[in-house]
């Protein structure tokens, strides 16, 4: 379907793209805007190199706002990278909650934010219980399911939409970007965080 998306290899949300391109290779690019000339982007990453990404002449900027963790509730669309346990349920490191209607790139999916780590969207279904240890939901997804939990001291976000002028050097941002790496990558969307923070995911 043209009209579908992806979000970060699983989410983001608003960092989308198409759905035709999600076997298409990908690399995440976490950093910080060294330059901006045109529809280049030059990108300092946390290790310190430098790389290149076209944007496309669609680009969007969306900015990662917190909000609170009741606003996910049964019939909720969200996405959250995760660590599952021995028994499979899956440990929250962030959650990324979706506006009403959007549900995008459903499925569990590994994901690069740690050893272990995978990304997760789908749709709460059953009842979302809280107790000291946090909340405890279930995702569904086609093909299948992830029980999650999601700590109290979780970030939980959502992506609004930003301008291309918030896109200058210093500024915090996360990229999925498509290519090959010897052609270049390119990218529609780049999320940054509020009032300088690095977007969590």
């Amino acid at each position: 379907m043209t009209c579908s998306y992806w979000l970060g290899g699983a989410i983001a949300l608003a960092l989308m793209m198409p759905a035709a391109a999600q076997d298409a290779p990908r690399k995440i690019f976490r950093g910080e805007v060294a330059s901006l000339d045109g529809q280049m982007l030059g990108v300092k990453t946390k290790d310190g190199q430098t790389v290149s990404v076209t944007l496309t002449p669609d680009w969007r900027v969306r900015v990662v706002v917190p909000i609170g963790v009741e606003a996910i509730h049964t019939g909720s669309f969200i996405g959250t990278a995760q660590v599952p346990d021995a028994d499979g349920v899956g440990r929250s490191l962030e959650v990324h909650v979706f506006p009403p209607g959007v549900k995008s790139g459903e499925g569990d999916r590994p994901w690069d934010s740690q050893p272990g780590a995978r990304m997760t969207n789908g749709t709460v279904t059953g009842e979302v219980i809280a107790d000291a240890k946090g909340r405890s939901l279930t995702l569904t997804y086609p093909g299948g399911s992830r029980k999650i939990v999601i700590p109290p001291d979780v970030p939980v976000v959502q992506f609004n939409p930003a301008q291309h002028a918030d896109i200058k050097p210093g500024v915090q941002v996360f990229i999925v970007a498509m290519g090959d790496g010897s052609s270049g990558w390119k990218t529609n969307n780049i999320a940054i965080g509020q009032n300088g923070a690095a977007p969590p995911m």
